[in-house]
């Protein structure tokens, strides 16, 4: 599945935090937006993940999952691209 994560977390280091474990799962096209392409299993790995590292009352992830037709209507304005690859192996 093709999921686009986005967070908005006041806190450097908890953003920090965040950021460096969405690495291990897809790509990093904005400041605070990444792209992954996940299997069900690892969708749960990344948001325990996630939910470890930020606080509930103070920080905003949001996850979008996007079927085949949605993901082929992307579009990219200025600099980047919808990256795709093998989903990523976590361990």
């Amino acid at each position: 599945m093709f999921v686009v994560v986005c967070y908005d977390i006041p806190s450097n280091k908890r953003r920090s935090r965040v950021a460096q474990a969405l690495e291990g799962f897809g790509y990093r096209v904005q400041k605070s937006v990444f792209e992954c392409e996940v299997t069900p299993r690892q969708m749960d790995k990344m948001k325990e993940r996630i939910a470890r590292r930020t606080k509930a009352s103070e920080d905003s992830v949001r996850y979008y999952t996007l079927c085949a037709s949605c993901l082929g209507k992307v579009e990219v304005a200025g600099i980047g691209e919808v990256r795709r690859a093998e989903p990523f192996f976590v361990v």
